[in-house]
Order: C-alpha cells, then sequence, then structure tokens
C-alpha cells in the first residue's frame, strides 16, 4: 500500500476489505494515541458497506471508539473529524469499480510523514488489543449541522441569489450537500443527477466538458446564470457561464484568490496554489495587494501548515480550500461562495479583470524508471532554451517569462508520462519549444 496526492485509490481488487480493515487498525492505533474517536464516512460505492465494516472491525480492534457517519461528501467528513481523527472511502472521481481511503486529523488531511507511518503500520501489521480493551461504535448525522455551517460561512460573500442556478450532482456526494445549502441560500437551484447511484450511471464522476454535455446543453437552454458540477465525492467544483461554457478552472481560482487577498485584514495575505495553476492567479493577488505561494500538486493542506504569511485562501485546478471555515478541500463551500459572489457582481464583472491566455497541457510518455534522469537533465536544459525566464524548480520546473506566459515540466505521480504545461498568447510555439527539450531529456 501507498498513498498517492489523494489518499489511496484504485480497483476494489487492491482496495479491498483486506486493506481496509489494516488501514482502519492503523489509524484506529493513531486515534487512541491522542485520545480521539475515528470517523469514518463513505461516498456511494456499492463497495462502500463493505469497506466501512473492515474499517469499523480494524480500528475498534485497536483499542478506538468509532463513530459511523454513514454516506457524506468528503468535506462533511473532514468537518465531523474536526478536533478527532477521520476517515473517508472514497475513489472521487475514478471509475465505479474503483475505491480509495483518505485520513483527517483534526478536519485536515494527513501529512506525508502521518501517511508514512500509516504505511509502514499496515506493512508491518498491527496487532489487535485485547478482547477487554476493544473500542466501540456508534451513528452520528454531522451533514445537517454542516450544510448550516457552509450556509452561514457563505453570507459573508455577495448578495442572495435569485437567479436559477444548475447543478449536476453525477449521482455522486453533492446530491446531499450543494443543492440543499444553495436552496437555503435562497437560490433557485434545478439539480441534475442528484439520486446517490454507485455506478454513476448518468456520467462518469470525473466532471470534464464531455460528462457535463447534458449540464452544459440544460444550461445554455434555461433560465439559469449559472451551472455547477461536481465530481463523486463533492471535493472538486467545475463553473459554468450562463451559456453553458465551463469557466477556466484557474480563472475561478483567480477570482476567489483575489477577493479572499481584498477581504482580508491580514498584514501578509498569502494564497497557496500548486505549480501547474496559472499566472493569472498572481497576477490578481498582486493587483489585490497579496502574494502566492506554490506547494506539490496534491499537498495544499502541507502548503497552509508550510506558509510564511496568514494564507487566506489555497487551492489547485477544480479544488479550494477555504481556510476561515476549515483546513480541508471542499466544493460544497466552493459551490455556495462562488453562487453568492455571482449574485451580487455577475460572472462577466468577476472574469473582466482575469488575463485569459491560452492554456496547454500535454503528455509525453516516459518509462518511471527514466523519470528522475530525464528532470535532472531538464533543470539544466530547460533554463537554458529561455534564458529570459525566471526558473524555479522546487516542484519540477517552471519558467516564469516577462510577458506573463509560464511553462512547467512535471513527472507524473501515476503514470509513465512528464507533464508539461503551458500557458501563454503563442501557447503552440511555446509548447513546441518546451517538448522538443523534454523528449531529448527523456532520450525520445
Amino acid at each position: 500500500m501507498e498513498f498517492g496526492t489523494a489518499g489511496v485509490r484504485g480497483p476494489v481488487t487492491e482496495v479491498g476489505p483486506e486493506l481496509a480493515l489494516a488501514v482502519g487498525r492503523a489509524a484506529g492505533r493513531n486515534a487512541r494515541a491522542s485520545g480521539d474517536p475515528l470517523v469514518v464516512a463513505r461516498d456511494g460505492r456499492t463497495t462502500g458497506p463493505a469497506l466501512a465494516a473492515a474499517v469499523e472491525a480494524g480500528a475498534t480492534s485497536a483499542g478506538v471508539d468509532v463513530r459511523r457517519a454513514g454516506q457524506l461528501p468528503t468535506p462533511a467528513l473532514a468537518f465531523a473529524a474536526r478536533g478527532r481523527h477521520g476517515l473517508m472511502l472514497t475513489a472521487s472521481h475514478n471509475p465505479p469499480g474503483d475505491n480509495g481511503i483518505k485520513l483527517f486529523d483534526d478536519g485536515q488531511e494527513y501529512d506525508r510523514a502521518a501517511e508514512h507511518r500509516v504505511e509502514t503500520a499496515v506493512e508491518s501489521g498491527v496487532e489487535p488489543v485485547a478482547w477487554d480493551e476493544y473500542g466501540d461504535s456508534e451513528r452520528i448525522a454531522p451533514l445537517p449541522a454542516y450544510r448550516e455551517a457552509v450556509a452561514g460561512y457563505a453570507r459573508r460573500f455577495g448578495t442572495e441569489p435569485t437567479a436559477e442556478v444548475a447543478v449536476d450532482c453525477g449521482n455522486g456526494m453533492a446530491s446531499l450537500a450543494t443543492p440543499q445549502v444553495l436552496r437555503t441560500l435562497g437560490a433557485p437551484v434545478v439539480a441534475l443527477n442528484a439520486d446517490i447511484d454507485g455506478h454513476f450511471r448518468a456520467r462518469e464522476s470525473k466532471p470534464t466538458p464531455e460528462s457535463l454535455a447534458d449540464l452544459r446543453a440544460f444550461v445554455a437552454d434555461s433560465d439559469a446564470t449559472l451551472g455547477i458540477g461536481h465530481d463523486g465525492d463533492a471535493d472538486r467544483i467545475v463553473v459554468l457561464d450562463g451559456d453553458g461554457d465551463i469557466v477556466h478552472e484557474d480563472t475561478v481560482l483567480a477570482i476567489l484568490a483575489e477577493r479572499y487577498v481584498r477581504t482580508s485584514s491580514a498584514d501578509d495575505p498569502v494564497v497557496v496554489t500548486t505549480p501547474n495553476a496559472s499566472s493569472r492567479i498572481d497576477e490578481r493577488v498582486r493587483a489585490a495587494g497579496g502574494r502566492v505561494e506554490r506547494v506539490r500538486l496534491g499537498a495544499l493542506h502541507e502548503g497552509i501548515a508550510a506558509a510564511d504569511g496568514t494564507v487566506v485562501f489555497a487551492g489547485e485546478p477544480w479544488k479550494h480550500v477555504h481556510p476561515a471555515f476549515g483546513g480541508w478541500i471542499d466544493g460544497v463551500t466552493s459551490a455556495a461562495v462562488v453562487t453568492r459572489l455571482v449574485a451580487a457582481d455577475g460572472l462577466e464583472r468577476l472574469r473582466d479583470p482575469v488575463t485569459e491566455r491560452p492554456y496547454r497541457k500535454v503528455s509525453v510518455r516516459c518509462p518511471d524508471r527514466r523519470k528522475p534522469g530525464a528532470m535532472d537533465r531538464l533543470v539544466e536544459t530547460l533554463p537554458d532554451a529561455f534564458p529570459e525566464a525566471t526558473v524555479d524548480t522546487e516542484h519540477g520546473v517552471r519558467l516564469e517569462l516577462s510577458d506573463g506566459s509560464w511553462i512547467l515540466v512535471r513527472p507524473s505521480g501515476t503514470e509513465p508520462y512528464l507533464r508539461l504545461y503551458a500557458e501563454s498568447e503563442h501557447v503552440d510555439g511555446l509548447v513546441a519549444d518546451a517538448r522538443e527539450c523534454v523528449e531529448r531529456a527523456i532520450g525520445n
């Protein structure tokens, strides 16, 4: 077992009851050491009940009390795990035959050190406690409190929405939260695919331009001024304008980042994002009087903890953390905040200050064994090809050019590719030049 950028995830033949039992026992030992119960929740996948039962058996046999929260959006599990430990069974936007495990401590995802301790414990095995030290379990229902808290937080922003909002829940856990929160805020909501279905029969769980085709068509042909799409566990959000067109994920980040910085009273407001995020975020944050710090993909929580300054917002494409509300990725809260902002200012007015340059993402095939050597070579050769650029090699190789263009090359953590990202008014030429460097470094 090995944690990736979003916990443990894979086919249920690999992430099955046996692994769930072992991780539950390891997580239970951690929770017991801190005197906390372990909150366990799951998404709507058909394999979830079996895995939840295995987690509960493992955790209680480690001597910790389990709080069974049933089906929840991942951000609602994080909310329920404040002041205690949490375990979420979800494969997020993966296909229905997959499952996954994410661990939380006081509402925040485990950092790498904590994940490594669980990996080690699973590999070496954790013995159950004595029979008379087993923990117990009880059912809890944190969803109403979560929905109320999200609505209360979102009222800090914008105004009460009166125009129709269309929400595609994708047969996932957003069905339990986003339509209800938006209606509480006053929005007329049309909810699509809002029945929980572990097979994701309506569309694939990952919200893409293709999978959101029905939502796009509905928004374009209706009175809705805003569309929102979620993935299976409601930590991701995709925003559509009133014509049914998807708003670029980095533009959504830039809008939220600027608003948080402008309304912050901090002396040094910081926005944490990832290396693959657009420079349009930096531009809007600087204009609002803040600054950006970057952290590796999938580690926003680590970036927040390590930041030098007051983090007012954190986000990577499609995923946002609202630190004043909680330290977890929360697509439901993003939906509520965006809806209120759009109600106050209109989406076009919010987008107007954001410079949207053409963007490309290219995958260049590279066997895993060649990745370290290729990246070492690119540290030298990519800056040589663009001598006028500033260089950051902390998370791959990222080059910033004086005209706002940028390039990033990083190894994929899950597939045999180097990922090449670029944004520029002349993006095709920039990608071609950068790809040539990448292919030489790989030895293609």
